[in-house]
């Protein structure tokens, strides 16, 4: 422990040239590398209760670099979002977030000072001019790079986990899945030769890019069923092959009208080969193995289809004109959930079908969906019966009440 301010000399305590300038005690110790370190204090006792925490700290195996955390968010969040691939989508949503929101909302502070206050992050999240569903997008990221922080050893808490910090919620709304005759109107609206587009998404359950990336070799018309093996994914205007979400390769049955709809459409307007590059080792700047592929939809210009350009050119304006509420492509996944549940089929294979990894997210996202116990109790027995016309019949002398 150094008093910065006085000196002993000749038994009598004097004033240092540093009398009254800075913090007056200074405590020194050594970290677990054997390097002198050192914080200064205003008075003797916080000086002291540092020293005994961080000697406990050093015995217990949990010291960490008191001066680790005065990093910038700025730095450290620029330095943080690399971990994502360049071809990312949520990278790309990541740095949007970082550059419209995080780095001027609270870039300039040090990761300490954030983690000691939690209620900047929630002031900082209060402020911020988006929906609620918005805002809790970005409290997620920044949850994740304090997250990244605490496990860096930078800071000894994640200021978004605060009991104080209250990330917005969005309201959780039951998805509502537009009828049968509402996307055959928005079909007709379609120019005709992406009409098909809608039967492979209520049809077969398919994404947007899913479609886009189908291939005559991935439809299987005598065994009927698709195999979705690729997707055309898009970062910053630039155009890839890749996997399906999650890297799952599946196969989906192939009703009858799905295919003759895609036999027509083939007949109709012949598909083309598309050349993009493979977006493994998912590195933009080894720009990915060139992979071709003879495609059933393409743009007029016979390219892979860019999902903003399908949107805006045909979507948005076939969905208008059929006077549906908003809802992009995705809805026709809804519809074939839908489909698939009310016709029986079970959560285990429907996750299947949807590509999901996991049947409880198709749950979550489904349940409400599904026909109630009930429903399937009084449909189960009366159909038990329903060759013999009641079970009363069956018992001479006897009607139903």
């Amino acid at each position: 422990m150094e008093d910065r301010w006085y000196t002993t000399a000749s038994g009598r305590k004097v004033r240092t040239a540093r009398y009254d300038k800075g913090l007056r005690w200074r405590a020194r110790y050594e970290d677990p590398d054997g390097r002198e370190r050192s914080r200064s204090f205003a008075t003797k006792v916080m000086a002291e209760k540092f020293l005994t925490e961080i000697e406990h700290s050093k015995l217990a195996g949990s010291y960490r670099d008191p001066d680790a955390g005065r990093v910038s968010l700025r730095k450290y969040a620029e330095e943080w979002v690399k971990r994502y691939p360049e071809d990312s989508s949520r990278g790309e949503q990541a740095r949007r977030q970082l550059r419209l929101h995080i780095l001027p909302g609270l870039g300039s502070m040090q990761l300490a000072q954030i983690s000691q206050r939690p209620s900047a992050v929630q002031s900082f999240l209060n402020g911020l001019p988006l929906s609620a569903g918005g805002a809790s997008q970005v409290g997620a990221t920044l949850s994740g790079i304090f997250a990244a922080a605490l496990e860096d050893g930078l800071i000894v808490r994640n200021p978004c986990r605060s009991r104080s910090v209250k990330m917005p919620r969005q309201p959780k709304r039951d998805i509502v899945p537009w009828t049968s005759a509402q996307i055959s109107a928005l079909r007709s609206g379609l120019p005709e030769q992406w009409r098909a587009v809608a039967d492979c998404g209520s049809g077969l359950g398919l994404r947007q890019g899913e479609i886009f990336g189908l291939a005559v070799d991935a439809v299987g018309f005598l065994q009927r069923r698709v195999r979705v093996v690729r997707q055309v994914t898009h970062v910053n205007g630039r155009l890839w092959f890749a996997l399906p979400k999650g890297d799952k390769e599946r196969e989906v049955p192939l009703p009858e009208w799905v295919r003759l709809a895609l036999a027509a459409h083939m007949e109709a307007h012949p598909p083309a080969e598309v050349t993009l590059p493979w977006n493994e080792p998912r590195d933009l700047k080894k720009h990915g193995k060139p992979v071709t592929a003879r495609l059933l939809f393409t743009s007029r210009q016979g390219g892979a289809m860019m999902h903003s350009t399908f949107n805006t050119t045909a979507w948005r304006s076939a969905r208008n004109a059929a006077g549906m509420p908003e809802g992009g492509l995705h809805q026709l996944r809804h519809f074939y959930a839908s489909a698939m549940l009310a016709g029986g089929v079970d959560i285990k294979a429907l996750s299947k079908y949807l590509g999901h990894w996991d049947p409880a997210v198709t749950l979550r996202v489904y349940a409400h969906l599904m026909p109630s116990a009930e429903g399937r109790a009084l449909k189960a027995i009366e159909a038990a019966f329903a060759e013999a016309d009641g079970p009363y019949t069956a018992q001479e002398g006897k009607t139903a009440p």
